[in-house]
This record gives structure tokens, sequence and C-alpha cells, in this order.
């Protein structure tokens, strides 16, 4: 009977490790999904940004690092932590992660900082720099 408990908390732990990296995979893409917006803007507008070429190489440096957090989740996921070994590489790959996704928050806390302005109307920001003299 014990044996049974023991592997349903063992069962209980991988799933919700399963869950878990799911749940994140989604945040993952709801932000990923911001940055492509926030990069076809900045492509729209182009160099008349103030910031062009710091927020080009902000969101794609977060988009790189969103990618590769993702590939890990991936990878992540497809551990059997029930096994000694595959722990230990959980483990490791959980600390790599949350390294990548703090950088990723921070990244875009600066992009949050220089401002997507007019993200609703780019063109109507391209006329406003056009009629100027």
């Amino acid at each position: 009977m014990t044996t049974f408990l023991e592997n349903m908390k063992a069962m209980d732990a991988n799933r919700y490790a399963t869950k878990k990296t799911i749940a994140q995979g989604m945040l993952d893409i709801a932000l990923l999904t911001a940055n492509a917006s926030q990069l076809k803007y900045i492509l729209q507008v182009g160099e008349q940004h103030q910031f062009y070429k710091l927020m080009l190489i902000l969101i794609s440096l977060s988009i790189v690092m969103q990618l590769l957090v993702g590939i890990l989740f991936v990878v992540i996921g497809s551990l059997n932590i029930n096994r000694q070994q595959d722990q230990t590489a959980a483990v490791i790959l959980n600390d790599v992660i949350l390294v990548v996704v703090f950088i990723i928050s921070v990244v875009n806390v600066i992009i949050s900082g220089f401002g997507i302005e007019y993200s609703s109307h780019p063109l109507r920001l391209l006329d406003q720099h056009e009629k100027t003299p």
C-alpha cells in the first residue's frame, strides 16, 4: 500500500511540473506577441523614432531570449522528475530559465521606459513627421 501512495505522490509532482511549464509557456507566448507588435510598430515608424536602434535591438533581444526560454520549456517539460538524473537536469534548467526570464523582464521594463508612443496610430506619427518642416 505504501508503494502505491509513493507512486501517486511522485506522479503528482511530475504533473505539477508539467502544468507549471505549460502555464509559463502561455505567459511567454503573450509577451512574445506583445514584442512582435512592438517590433512591427518600430519597423513601420523607422528611423523617425527617437530611439529606433535601441528599441530595435532591445525588442529583438527580448524575442530571441523568449525563443530560447521556449526551447528550454520544451526540454524541461520532457524530463521525468521521478528519475534522479532528470531531477538534477530539471533543477539546473529551472535555474537557467529563471535567470533568462529575469533578464527578459529587465529588457522589457527598459523597452517600456523608452515607450512606444502612438502605437495604435503609427501612420499618424509618420504623417506628423512628414508635415513638419
